[in-house]
């Protein structure tokens, strides 16, 4: 199966149906450290994507991630949209001219992931939904010459153990960061849900 935007409708709708799936758990993750409004918002984002998925399906990569970028930044508002949008045009611009295959998505995710990482003046290790984005970009780099279906098979479990790595982590980046020691035991509800959309994206992939 080419890895076409045609396949978006489906990944949007796979990863709406993961958050919405875990809308409870997750937002009662960020009740416990955070604003507790993370599902809400990402979900409005969700749905705006949702509303023009056929739309998005018939451009190409780099103008699709553009345009991702543009409507989660105006729709999720607060710091998730600013950080989600800059992924995604960032990921616009380090398309161009590239044929998408493993090799170059590896290469065009890291770009992404390295501009949330300045946007948000954040790092791996912080609780945030970097502890999930940077390990994966990470194996997605050194996984070139994996073939797709052990690929398919390790990203999810590179996801999870990010996600799970925020239990212990002492929060030091937004609302959580207040709460000192009394973030800890907590999972983060980013990293939370940046693993449910990826494991999402890559069972449709799977497919």
């Amino acid at each position: 199966m080419p890895l076409t935007p045609a396949l978006l409708p489906r990944l949007i709708e796979a990863v709406a149906n993961a958050i919405a799936s875990n809308a409870e758990e997750v937002t009662a993750l960020d009740q416990a450290i955070g604003d507790g409004d993370h599902v809400i918002n990402l979900q409005r984002g969700l749905n705006a994507l949702m509303a023009q998925r056929e739309e998005l399906s018939q451009l190409d990569w780099v103008t699709a991630w553009q345009k991702m970028g543009m409507i989660l930044m105006s729709t999720i508002g607060g710091a998730s949209g600013s950080l989600f949008g800059t992924l995604f045009v960032t990921m616009s611009k380090a398309a161009r001219d590239q044929s998408i295959n493993q090799q170059t998505f590896a290469m065009i995710f890291k770009a992404g992931v390295e501009s949330v990482k300045q946007r948000g003046k954040a790092d791996a290790g912080e609780k945030t939904m970097l502890d999930v984005l940077i390990p994966v970009a990470d194996y997605l780099q050194t996984a070139i010459a994996v073939s797709l279906p052990e690929l398919l098979e390790t990203v999810p479990k590179v996801a999870i153990a990010g996600m799970e790595s925020t239990r212990d982590m002492l929060a030091t980046k937004g609302r959580a960061s207040y709460l000192e020691e009394r973030s800890l035991g907590h999972i983060d509800a980013g990293a939370r849900t940046s693993q449910l959309m990826i494991c999402a994206i890559v069972a449709v992939l799977a497919e």
